[in-house]
């Protein structure tokens, strides 16, 4: 089971949280505080899984944003590894209909004329707002929409949904009505 959800920068700023369990306010600032600076702290070649206290982190960088999962025992890392991956790729598909973004995906870059250019590294996906902003922008004015997406895949710590275009539906619903 998921216990929370982070995306932090690497200035160790919390863009977003989302906990699964009942944790109290100053319990979570400090939580955060300590599970910031364990994976700010990891070199690259360092693992992506870390055992913390009663419950393991799981945790992926994308340029300067850092997004974490505490999850419990019995959780499967690379599930929930794989999970990340998946939401920064349904933020990306979002997000580049209302922005303009870079993303880097492994070694080659391609222009589509539109709204962004991709470009592969590695296999990580890292966003790079066009003008020299903090990566997290349009995160920060769209908080509402990046829970909408959070919530479609993970309903009471459980992963319930993995298909971008069902994940996606309500937000362009929700688009559409705003239109009109």
């Amino acid at each position: 089971m998921i216990k929370f959800f982070l995306m932090v920068n690497k200035q160790g700023q919390t863009r977003l949280s989302r906990y699964y369990e009942h944790v109290e306010i100053h319990k979570r600032t400090m939580l955060e505080a300590e599970v910031i600076k364990n994976c700010l702290s990891r070199s690259k070649e360092q693992c992506s899984f870390i055992e913390y206290k009663d419950f393991k982190l799981v945790y992926r960088q994308y340029a300067a944003l850092f997004i974490v999962v505490g999850i419990n025992e019995t959780e499967n890392e690379m599930a929930v590894y794989e999970l990340i991956h998946n939401f920064v790729e349904v933020l990306d598909r979002y997000f580049s209909r209302v922005e303009k973004w870079y993303v880097m995906l492994n070694d080659q870059e391609v222009n589509d004329n539109s709204h962004y250019h991709l470009t592969k590294t590695n296999t990580h996906l890292s966003f790079f707002f066009q003008s020299e902003l903090d990566v997290s922008f349009p995160i920060m004015f769209n908080l509402d929409r990046v829970h909408i997406i959070l919530d479609e895949m993970v309903l009471n710590g459980c992963i319930v949904e993995t298909n971008k275009n069902r994940i996606l539906a309500p937000l362009f619903v929700l688009d559409k009505m705003a239109e009109s």
